[in-house]
């Protein structure tokens, strides 16, 4: 869910006391972001020569050797902690992305980095985030209520985060990073502005498609505005009851999965069209958890069956990655009938399998917040990072905000490829296909 408890504990207030939503500061005017759609794929690639061409120095990993594992009968995930491989203890199925060789030489740091979304707490960045940046060491950066004071105070606080990305001592310095941030609707906005409907009543609206349209190219231009070009929105679950963990706070569409899958890709569609990119979530579904299931929290089972998950929960996937969709962020809560016991965001059975393979999505997958009640029994940052990369999962979300929490994941990362824990040949194919997000963004 990318939330804080500072984030849970002020929206559960405002919902109980039925507060207006915040009042907008005024705007700041910032150049926009041209539609992801706007670049050709010869463009990408002459970009990408030329990336290579600036490039500093560095000095590349040798081949990484193959971890052993096998995956459970039946494609269920391994035991507790071991996600469900293809028996190279990597993630079973990997969609095809551009040669490795396209990137420039990157040290362990900065290949490890370049995977991760850091957070910090406050209004500023720490100097030590801001040079983890210069180095070539940070993918992103998701920002909190808690960050933002302003438009113009945030939109400065990218500008800093932009200018150290741009160092020369940075590799990957002509591909923007991915900023990002919850802007769903309604009491889940960390910008004041736009969109002001919340999912559900965007559902329940007169015209509910044109309110979808609306709510995606406001979320886009509201963010673009002050620089962000990621936002982790749509919701896609479909909820079960009224005022369960979805519904509490408005956060889906509808009850019936053929209107969440169409406003979804309204919503989608129109938020790209700005030239921010839209993240379904939270793959397999969240829509069936009880109030009180919040796997920010605690750990979450949802005991469904096989049917239900993929005519009703997986169903809004197939029109979100039909409307090209960008990111999936993955839940932590487990779902027997895929892996047994083991949180969707660590299973390949459901990254690869379900995601990949069965609904063939391309794009990016992200975790969502690694610090999360839900993962109390996989370990340290550093294990758990090193978990969800090798179930498939693209990008690791750090939302703790503490800059250090990305660095340990960082420092595990590395720590992997360099023993040969990670298989070098599939964290490069991740590592590709978040650059090519990244190249199809404005910087």
């Amino acid at each position: 869910m990318t939330s804080s408890a500072r984030d849970r504990q002020g929206r559960r207030a405002h919902w109980a006391r039925r507060a207006p939503s915040a009042r907008p500061v005024p705007r700041v005017r910032l150049p926009g972001r041209s539609s992801l759609h706007a670049v050709p794929p010869l463009a990408v690639a002459l970009a990408t020569l030329a990336l290579i061409s600036c490039a500093a120095a560095g000095s590349r990993p040798g081949a990484a050797g193959q971890p052993g594992g096998q995956s459970s009968p039946g494609g269920r995930s391994s035991p507790r902690g071991q996600p469900a491989t293809d028996g190279s203890g990597q993630a079973a199925s990997q969609p095809a992305v551009p040669s490795p060789r396209a990137l420039p030489p990157l040290t362990l740091a900065q290949m490890a980095g370049q995977r991760v979304i850091y957070s910090y707490a406050g209004l500023n960045p720490p100097a030590a985030l801001l040079r983890w940046i210069s180095h070539g060491e940070v993918g992103g950066v998701i920002f909190f209520g808690a960050n933002i004071s302003s438009r113009a105070q945030i939109a400065g606080v990218i500008s800093e985060l932009d200018k150290a990305n741009a160092s020369a001592s940075n590799p990957l310095r002509a591909v923007p990073l991915l900023l990002m941030t919850d802007q769903e609707g309604g009491l889940v906005r960390r910008l004041p502005g736009k969109p002001a409907r919340s999912e559900r009543q965007i559902g329940e609206a007169a015209h509910p498609a044109a309110a979808a349209k609306a709510a995606g190219t406001g979320a886009g231009r509201n963010l673009a505005g002050v620089g962000m070009n990621v936002n982790l929105a749509p919701v896609l679950d479909v909820y079960r009851t009224a005022g369960d963990f979805d519904d509490q706070f408005g956060r889906s569409y509808s009850k019936n999965p053929r209107v969440v899958s169409a406003l979804g890709a309204d919503f989608i569609k129109a938020q790209q069209a700005t030239g921010v990119a839209a993240t379904a979530k939270h793959f397999p579904g969240l829509g069936a958890a009880a109030r009180s299931q919040d796997t920010d929290a605690k750990p979450v089972t949802l005991n469904l069956t096989l049917h239900a998950l993929r005519t009703i929960d997986e169903y809004p996937y197939g029109a979100a990655i039909a409307a090209g969709v960008k990111l999936v962020m993955v839940s932590w809560a487990v779902y027997p009938a895929l892996a047994h016991d083991t949180p969707a965001g660590l299973s390949s059975a459901i990254v690869g399998g379900e995601l990949r393979d069965r609904l063939h999505f391309t794009g990016v997958t992200i975790t969502d917040a690694l610090e999360a009640g839900a993962l109390k029994a996989f370990g340290t940052t550093g294990h758990r990072a090193t978990l969800a990369v090798r179930a498939g999962m693209d990008l690791i979300l750090c939302s703790a905000q503490s800059a250090g929490q990305g660095q340990q994941a960082r420092n595990a990362l590395a720590a992997g490829l360099k023993s040969g824990a990670l298989s070098k040949s599939v964290f490069d194919a991740a590592l590709n296909r978040v650059i090519a997000l990244r190249s199809g963004l404005a910087s």
